[in-house]
Parts: structure tokens; C-alpha cells; sequence
């Protein structure tokens, strides 16, 4: 398909975890976020009270650390589960060696049927690399009586949007917060602008290296971003802040949206929860067919674990459909496994609602494309959107990595 701590916080990022005995098992999370730690800590512990002969250890860190501590763990003494991402993020690890093949684990358990809408994420040449936990959808959350006080409507345009930035700057208030510190946030914007101007086909046609950066319908998503750009529709210093970092301008009132995943949403404070709503990203070329960004969050069982029969059991554990059900309710996403109801949730059923209408479904730049191209990629969207007038160079940059990384 693809080319190519509940325990403590341990110092992950330069430490590899190594199970001593056939007995234990070892998993290196990312849940560090509060709902998805909590949602985890729950599942480890029902996973405990199911198999007490098994001692595990469960070692939870920081999501950004931890994109950087997993290359060494896997190509070292790896744990025994690992969490990470579907579509390229994950082959490029397949590809390599470092990941078990696990199609006997859906083999087992009925997965071909509970998990068909998000199999082809996780196969490679026919096999499967890992188990879903979660996905959901990206779009624009904001701050509904902000719009209601200037006297704005949801956009449903990309011209409507330029005119809520026009309003909401008239009234002081930044239209959009966003934090790229860590890049991938622009890369959201980066998709949804390229998906709503030429659509999901030339998207993953983008991502798979068989279209040129500097192709004129690439520039024609750069036009249009720079027009959000031009607009001041950012917040400013946003490389300044990562994305957890740029929220609190939402929620006291200086900004009033921000395109980002469901993920953001148990963080909301409680004091502006029902100020809060959200919209599908706007069309820009109603002759283009709608498609969305739908991530898929998976475990994975490193080539080099010592412990890959009990990893085996808890990958089996947590594609359990009661598993599934309360692992999404706890960190409001939507559950994979096709028996599995996702809680009643406005956001849950706005995005299952607008993800089932969809064309089709893309997983985020940075899983869509190779890791290289990825990071050379979002540093030149990071840096559009602090100059613009840098485009030619920046295109000129990613083309010829492009040609190096596709060879093509």
C-alpha cells in the first residue's frame, strides 16, 4: 500500500526499555496528553486484572520527545509495544525491518471484518504492521458566541472565511491561533487548502512523489493560502508556540478558531465548553469533491521485542470491541472497530457525520508522505507563513528533494 507515564516520566527520549524475563511486558506510549493518558493507564490496568502472570511496565512520553526516542528504541533493545501512527509513518518503519508483521493478530480475531475501513492503512504488500485504537477529524473548531458578537455565520466558503478574518480583525480579536513551533500544525493548513483546490487524488499523488512541488496547481494552494496570509488571518509569533501552547488564546477570548484534530477537545476549560463549535473547512472550488483528514493512532510490536507473545496479547486486547468503545469514549475519538459506538458527542457526530460524507479520506501530510519529505516539507510551510514572498525558493527547495527522496 505504501512506498517506500502512567509509570513516571523516564527520561525516554535517550533510554531503550528491555524486558528481562518471557513474563513481562513493556510499552512506550505517547499518551501524554491528559485524556489519552488516562484512557491508557485504564486499559493497561484492565489488561493487568486479564492476564496476572504478565508484569508490565508502562512508560509514558512526551508526544513530541517522543517522535525522536522511538527511531533509537526500534533500531536498539526495543520495548515490547510501541504507539505511533498509520500510512507512511508506519511503513517507514515496516519498510525497514523494524516492525513484527501482526497479520496472524488480525487473523485471530476477526480484525479483516471489525477493522475494514482502516485495514489499507496498515498493509503492506498484503501484511499487517499493527492495531488501530483511534481516528478522528480535523476541521475548525471556534468560538461560537465571539462569532454571534460580530455578527459572523459559519463560512462555507474560502471567500466567507477571508471575510470572518477581515471582521473579527476590524473587532480585535486574531481570527486564527495557531502554534507551529513544531511545524505539523501548518501542515494542516497546508492539506486542507491543496485538498479543497485540487482534491484528494492529486493530494496523495503529491505525497507519493509522482507530482512535481512546483507543479502550477501546487502554487495555486500556495495563492490561496497567502490570500489567509495576506489577510492576517494568524496569530502572530505563532512559530513561538507549540500547539497546546496556542489554545489559550481561544479559550480567553483573543482568538476565535483554529483548525486542528478532535484532540483538542477535552482540553477545552469548562468555563467556555459551551461557547465552543465546529465547522468543516470551507470550499474553495465547489467542483472539487469534498475530502478530509481522518489520522488513524496505532500499536505496533517492534521486530526486535523479546516479549512478542504477550505483546501479541495486548495488541489482541485493546482491538476488543468493549476496549475499543472505552478507550474512544475516554479520549472523544472514533473507534475503528465497526461494533464499537462512539460516545454522543456533538464534535464525534459532526465529524462521523461529515467523515461518512466524504469522497474520500486522506491521514495528515505528515503520515501521507515519507519522513524526509515530511520534514523538509513542514519547515517550508513554517517558513510561507512567515515569508511569503520566499515561495519560488521554497518550492525550488522541495522539488529537488522531492526528486531525491522519489528519484524521480
Amino acid at each position: 500500500m505504501f512506498r517506500t507515564v502512567a509509570a513516571a516520566s523516564l527520561a525516554l527520549a535517550t533510554t531503550s526499555f528491555v524486558s528481562a524475563s518471557a513474563n513481562e511486558l513493556v510499552i512506550n506510549a505517547n499518551t501524554s496528553d491528559p485524556a489519552p493518558k488516562a484512557a491508557f493507564t485504564q486499559v493497561v490496568e484492565d489488561f493487568r486484572a486479564a492476564n496476572p502472570d504478565i508484569d508490565v511496565e508502562f512508560n509514558i512520553t512526551d508526544h513530541e520527545a517522543y517522535k525522536t526516542a522511538i527511531r533509537g528504541w526500534l533500531t536498539a533493545q526495543a520495548p515490547d509495544v510501541v504507539f505511533w501512527f498509520a500510512g507512511n509513518r508506519m511503513a517507514a518503519f515496516a519498510d525497514r525491518g523494524l516492525l513484527e508483521d501482526v497479520s496472524d493478530v488480525w487473523a485471530d480475531n476477526n480484525m479483516y471484518e471489525n477493522f475494514a475501513s482502516t485495514r489499507d492503512s496498515l498493509t503492506i504488500d498484503g501484511k499487517q504492521f499493527g492495531v488501530p485504537y483511534g481516528y478522528y477529524q480535523w476541521g475548525v473548531y471556534y468560538r461560537k458566541d465571539i462569532f454571534d458578537e460580530v455578527g459572523l455565520s459559519v463560512p462555507e466558503t474560502f471567500d466567507d472565511l477571508l471575510n470572518a478574518c477581515a471582521v473579527l480583525n476590524e473587532n480585535g480579536i486574531t481570527p486564527v491561533t495557531i502554534g507551529t513551533k513544531f511545524l505539523w500544525t501548518a501542515a494542516g493548513w497546508f492539506d486542507y487548502v491543496n485538498l479543497r483546490t485540487n482534491g484528494l487524488k492529486f493530494h496523495i499523488d503529491l505525497m507519493l512523489g509522482d507530482v512535481p512541488y512546483t507543479d502550477d496547481r501546487v502554487r495555486a494552494t500556495f495563492d490561496n493560502w497567502r490570500k489567509l496570509i495576506d489577510a492576517d488571518c494568524f496569530l502572530e509569533n505563532h512559530t513561538s508556540y507549540s500547539w497546546q501552547e496556542a489554545q489559550p488564546f481561544l479559550y480567553n477570548g483573543e482568538a476565535a478558531m483554529y483548525l486542528i484534530g478532535n484532540f483538542i477537545t477535552p482540553n477545552f476549560p469548562d468555563e467556555v465548553k459551551d461557547d465552543m463549535d465546529f465547522f468543516q473547512f470551507p470550499i474553495i472550488d465547489a467542483s472539487v469533491p469534498i475530502a478530509e483528514d481522518a489520522p488513524t493512532d496505532t500499536i505496533h510490536i517492534p521486530t526486535r521485542a523479546e516479549n512478542k507473545d504477550n505483546a501479541r496479547k495486548f495488541l489482541a486486547f485493546v482491538a476488543q470491541q468493549d476496549q475499543q468503545q472505552k478507550i474512544n469514549e475516554a479520549m472523544l475519538r472514533l473507534p475503528p472497530h465497526k461494533g464499537a459506538k462512539a460516545k454522543d458527542d456533538k464534535y464525534l457526530n459532526k465529524g462521523a457525520a461529515m467523515l461518512s460524507a466524504a469522497a474520500g479520506t486522506a491521514q495528515f501530510y505528515d503520515r501521507d508522505t515519507t519522513p524526509e519529505m515530511a520534514k523538509i516539507g513542514m519547515e517550508g510551510f513554517q517558513e510561507f507563513m512567515v515569508r511569503p514572498d520566499n515561495i519560488d525558493e521554497i518550492l525550488e527547495r522541495l522539488e529537488k528533494a522531492r526528486q531525491r527522496i522519489f528519484e524521480n
